[in-house]
């Protein structure tokens, strides 16, 4: 394949890392040279934009990474980069590199840089990495299988010694900007309550609940609590749940070790997949976009547009945002989060029945 539109092309990984950000970046590689362009890599996001800290890849540069966790590309937070002038200085860095479109992985920070870019004369396309799965436009991001098994591998081992010991563990688990990882890894690893902002939480329940499988017999427990309900609350809810229940019961935060490890079957291949399909569609004249799986296809979504879901999913859209928007924008949105939302509370409403 060969395609004279693009001399380079520049690849970044920006914000948290996750496990599948190198397979991606290799597979970006790949698929551009293939295309008979070169490829840029950038050195820490958008902050390695503007400092000009890059290198042209050849394919050993993303030989033998596919099974490794982090970003090879490194990473960094840009606050210059939310300026004018910031965006400038990556836009001069741009010219004086020959670089006509960049592919970035992240999340919705990156594509908000991404869109910026795209406004002001260099096409950007942006892929989903990140272990929450917290990007309200597409089902899957990036990471998020590999740090679901990382806390279900935690968190049976934790299982084991509240067996032993007749415990609770309260395990706090990422999730910042949404709850899909507490959500996931509670049904997984049969925790008695799954915990998220999404949910309104019953703390009577919880406790009627334990109370009454303790009678049953029932020797560990094990609640998952998303990190999006706030500093402390599962500090306190471990305090709260001994007290009432007469249960020993410890706190756990997993923390950082959840985004690190080789990346499973399936970021590697979503990654992949998704790569591929930013690649094509750059060729194709395509930008300002960014690549979803929705429905188990591999496809794609305006930025603009995405980024304003994820707000309206969130319910972070303020009543000016929504009164600039048409009528059949604001109806696609409402049909696509109460579709997420009736997925959400699907399993939730799963594990409440079957968990004990």
């Amino acid at each position: 394949m060969t395609n004279n539109k693009f001399r380079r092309i520049g690849i970044l990984t920006s914000g948290g890392d996750a496990p599948g950000m190198n397979p991606c970046y290799r597979a970006l590689t790949r698929a551009i040279l293939a295309h008979g362009s070169q490829a840029m890599g950038i050195r820490r996001g958008y902050k390695g934009l503007i400092d000009n800290d890059m290198k042209l890849l050849n394919d050993r540069d993303v030989s033998n990474i596919i099974n490794v966790g982090g970003t090879a590309l490194y990473s960094d937070r840009c606050l210059e980069f939310k300026t004018e002038e910031g965006i400038q200085k990556a836009i001069k860095t741009c010219r004086e590199n020959e670089i006509d479109g960049i592919i970035a992985i992240g999340g919705d920070g990156t594509f908000r840089g991404a869109r910026d870019l795209t406004d002001r004369g260099i096409p950007c396309i942006g892929v989903p990495g990140t272990i929450d799965n917290d990007i309200s436009s597409t089902d899957y991001t990036i990471g998020f299988d590999t740090a679901l098994n990382t806390v279900v591998q935690m968190v049976d081992r934790l299982r084991d010694t509240c067996e032993s010991h007749a415990r609770c563990d309260v395990v706090e688990v990422m999730g910042n900007g949404s709850g899909y990882l507490a959500l996931y890894a509670g049904i997984a690893v049969g925790a008695t309550a799954i915990i998220t902002k999404e949910i309104p939480f019953d703390e009577d329940a919880l406790v009627a609940k334990m109370i009454e499988s303790k009678f049953n017999q029932k020797r560990n427990f094990i609640v998952v609590v998303s990190e999006n309900m706030g500093k402390e609350f599962s500090e306190k809810l471990a305090k709260t749940i001994e007290e009432r229940t007469k249960i020993e019961t410890k706190h756990a935060r997993l923390s950082h070790v959840q985004r690190g490890g080789s990346p499973t079957q399936r970021d590697r291949m979503t990654a992949s997949l998704m790569a591929f399909k930013a690649v094509e569609l750059l060729y194709e004249g395509k930008s300002n976009l960014v690549i979803c799986e929705r429905d188990g296809e591999i496809t794609s979504m305006d930025i603009s547009f995405a980024l304003d879901f994820d707000k309206f999913y969130k319910g972070k859209l303020s009543d000016d945002d929504i009164a600039k928007m048409s009528p059949d924008a604001i109806a696609e949105m409402k049909e696509m989060a109460d579709k997420k939302k009736e997925k959400f509370l699907e399993v939730y409403r799963i594990n409440d029945i079957i968990s004990k």
